[in-house]
C-alpha cells in the first residue's frame, strides 16, 4: 500500500509576491503623502478608496481629470539607477495638462506596478511623487502597488498617473475667444520633459563615446532626466490676474500639434523663429538625430513646455506676472487668421 505525502505549502511570497515589503513601502508612503496634505482631503492612503471634498469657496465647481504616464523615459532610470524625478515628471504631465483647462489640481492618485517590488527603489519614486504634488499644491491621495511576478524583467516598473481638478464653470479655458493679432508667449521648459524619449535613446546608441559630457552646465545624465516642469503654481497666479483666452501644454506632438488643440476655428499661431533661444540640449539631440526644424517642433517640445495664448494688450504685464512667479517667459509669435489649406501653426 502507497503511503500519500503531503505537498510541500507554497506562501504567496514563494509565488514571487512579498506582502511583507509592500506594507513596509505603505510606511515609507505615508509621511510623504503627508506633506501634500490640502484643504478638502477627507481620508487619503490607507483606505479603500480615497475621500476628497471640493473646496466651497467654488459656486459652480467642474471637475476636470487626466492620466498619463512617463513613457520610455523609464528605460534610461532604470539603466541609470535614477528614481528620485521620475514621480516629478509623472506628477507633472497629469497636472499641467489639468491646468490647460483653467483648473486647479486637487487631487493625485499613482499606479506602480512591477514584477517584484524593490521598497528603496519604490519609495524613490514615490518620494518624487509626492514632491510633485507639493510643488503643485495636489494631494497625493491614493494610489496602488502591484506586484506581479513574471510580468516585467527584474529592476523595472511602469507608472500611471490621475490628477483631478476644479474650475469655476464660468472660467473654463476652452480658446473659443482667440482671435488673430493676439499673442502667443512661451514658458521655457526645464529640458526634454517625458516626450520623445524613444528618440533620445536613439541619440544616445548613435552618438555612444562621443556624447558630451554636459549639456548646459550639467552632467549628460542630469540635462536628459531633468524632470518635467511644473507650471500650476505660476500660471494660477496668472490666471487669476489676467484675461487669458489659452493654454496648451507642449507633451507628445510638440508645438506643431498641440497648440492647434486649443485654436478656435479659421485661426492658426505663426511662430516666430529664433524667438526662443534653442539650448545645447536640443541642438545637440537634432544634430544627432540629424533632423529638421518641423521634426524637431512636432517630436521635442524643443524649448517650450507651456503656451499661452492672450490679448496684445495684456500680454506683457501677463508675462510679467509669470516672470515674477519664476517663469523664464518669450513672446514666440501670433495669432493670425487661416487661409484655407493652410496649417494651424507656422514654424
Amino acid at each position: 500500500m502507497t503511503q500519500s505525502t503531503s505537498p510541500t505549502p507554497l506562501s504567496y511570497k514563494d509565488a514571487g509576491v512579498d506582502i511583507d515589503a509592500g506594507d513596509a513601502l505603505v510606511e515609507r508612503i505615508k509621511p510623504l503623502a503627508k506633506k501634500t496634505m490640502r484643504e478638502g482631503v477627507l481620508a487619503g492612503i490607507g483606505g479603500f478608496g480615497a475621500l476628497f471634498e471640493v473646496p466651497k469657496r467654488y459656486r459652480e465647481p467642474v471637475l476636470v481629470s487626466g492620466t498619463d504616464g512617463v513613457g520610455t523615459k523609464l528605460k534610461l532610470a532604470f539603466e541609470w539607477n535614477m528614481h528620485d524625478t521620475v514621480g516629478i515628471d509623472l506628477v507633472a504631465m497629469s497636472v499641467n495638462d489639468v491646468l490647460v483647462q483653467g483648473a486647479e489640481p486637487l487631487f493625485f492618485l499613482d499606479y506602480f506596478a512591477c514584477g517584484k517590488l524593490d521598497v528603496d527603489t519604490a519609495a524613490a519614486v514615490v518620494g518624487g511623487i509626492a514632491k510633485g504634488c507639493e510643488l503643485s499644491g495636489c494631494a497625493l491621495i491614493g494610489g496602488e502597488t502591484a506586484e506581479m511576478p513574471g510580468m516585467y524583467p527584474a529592476g523595472e516598473y511602469d507608472l500611471a498617473g490621475f490628477a483631478v481638478g476644479a474650475v469655476e464653470k464660468s472660467k473654463i479655458l476652452t480658446g473659443a475667444d482667440v482671435q488673430a493679432g493676439d499673442v502667443v508667449l512661451g514658458l521655457c521648459s526645464s529640458g526634454v520633459h517625458s516626450n520623445g524619449f524613444s528618440l533620445v535613446r536613439k541619440c544616445l546608441e548613435r552618438a555612444g563615446a562621443s556624447a558630451p559630457a554636459t549639456l548646459d552646465g550639467k552632467p549628460l545624465r542630469q540635462a536628459l532626466m531633468e524632470p518635467t516642469r511644473l507650471y500650476v503654481k505660476s500660471v494660477l497666479s496668472a490666471l487669476a490676474a489676467h484675461p487669458i483666452k489659452a493654454l496648451a501644454h507642449i507633451t507628445g506632438g510638440g508645438l506643431l500639434e498641440n497648440i492647434p488643440r486649443v485654436l478656435p476655428e479659421g485661426t492658426a499661431a505663426h511662430l516666430t523663429k529664433g524667438s526662443w533661444p534653442q539650448t545645447e540640449l536640443f541642438a545637440w539631440l537634432q544634430r544627432t538625430a540629424g533632423i529638421d526644424d518641423i521634426e524637431m517642433n512636432r517630436t521635442f517640445n524643443n524649448g517650450i513646455g507651456m503656451v499661452v495664448v492672450i490679448d496684445a494688450a495684456q500680454a506683457e504685464a501677463c508675462a510679467e506676472t509669470l516672470r515674477g512667479a519664476g517663469e523664464t517667459v518669450y513672446t514666440i509669435g501670433r495669432i493670425q487668421a487661416r487661409g484655407d489649406g493652410a496649417a494651424v501653426v507656422v514654424a
